[in-house]
C-alpha cells in the first residue's frame, strides 16, 4: 500500500472512530482487530460492531486473567456478532506453575515468558489470517511508546496499524462505557506488563507474519 500517512492522519483526526474503521475496510486489504478484554475494551468492540466489521477479532488469552475478566469477556463475546478468535499459549498455567510459575521480571527468563504467553500466540494469529491491517484500541496517553505513534502507523511487522480511539482520554472512554452501559472488568491482570503504563510487547516487537 502506497499511503501518505501524514495526510491520512490529518484527515482521520476529524473522523469518528466508526468512520476510521470504515476507512480501513475500504482499503480492501486483509484486516484483523485485537482485544485484551481489559478495562475499556468494550469501547472498541462496540465501535467495530457499529461499523459492521466482519474480519477476525483476536484475543490472546494468557490464562492469567481474573475471574471477573473472563466473565466480562464471555458477556461481550455473547453480546456482539463479531468474529472472535481466541489464541492461547502452548504451555498451560497449571504446567507453568508446576515448573516454577511466572519468572522474576528482572530475569532473562521473563523475556521468554512474554514471548511464550503473548507474542507467540499472536504470531500464530498473524500466520493464520495473514493481515495487512491491524485495528487496535491503543490510545496515545497510555504509554510513552504510544505517544510516538498516531491514528495510522506502520508497525514493526509491516502491518498498517489503525487506532480509531487513539486520541481519546480515559475520561472519554469512561463516559462512553457509562452512556451505553457497556461492561468493563474492575480488576484486570496482565502478567507480561511490569506496570499499568508499560507495554506488553505486542506493539513493540517484530513478529513473523508468514
Amino acid at each position: 500500500m502506497n499511503l501518505n500517512l501524514d495526510q491520512i492522519n490529518q484527515q482521520l483526526r476529524l473522523k469518528s472512530p466508526e468512520q476510521i474503521v470504515r476507512w480501513a475496510m475500504q482499503l480492501d486489504q486483509a484486516i484483523i482487530a485485537s482485544t485484551s478484554f481489559s478495562k475499556g475494551s468494550a469501547v472498541m468492540l462496540n465501535i467495530l460492531q457499529q461499523a459492521e466489521a466482519t474480519f477476525p477479532v483476536v484475543w490472546v488469552d494468557s490464562g492469567y486473567n481474573t475471574p471477573e475478566t473472563y466473565r466480562v469477556a464471555q458477556r461481550l463475546i455473547d453480546g456482539f456478532t463479531l468474529d472472535f478468535h481466541i489464541f492461547t499459549p502452548r504451555v498451560s498455567v497449571e504446567r507453568r506453575a508446576a515448573l516454577g510459575g511466572v519468572p522474576s521480571p528482572e530475569s532473562e527468563a521473563f523475556k521468554r515468558f512474554v514471548e511464550e504467553v503473548k507474542l507467540e500466540p499472536f504470531q500464530r494469529a498473524l500466520q493464520e489470517f495473514q493481515p495487512n491491517i491491524w485495528i487496535t484500541g491503543i490510545r496515545r496517553e497510555e504509554t510513552v511508546h504510544r505517544e510516538t505513534l498516531d491514528i495510522v502507523t506502520w508497525d514493526e511487522n509491516g502491518l498498517l496499524k489503525v487506532a480509531p480511539i487513539f486520541d481519546w482520554t480515559q475520561e472519554r472512554v469512561d463516559r462512553y462505557l457509562q452512556s451505553l452501559d457497556l461492561p468493563s472488568p474492575r480488576s484486570y491482570f496482565d502478567p507480561t506488563k511490569l506496570s499499568e503504563h508499560a507495554e506488553c510487547g505486542l506493539h513493540t516487537s517484530a513478529l513473523i507474519a508468514s
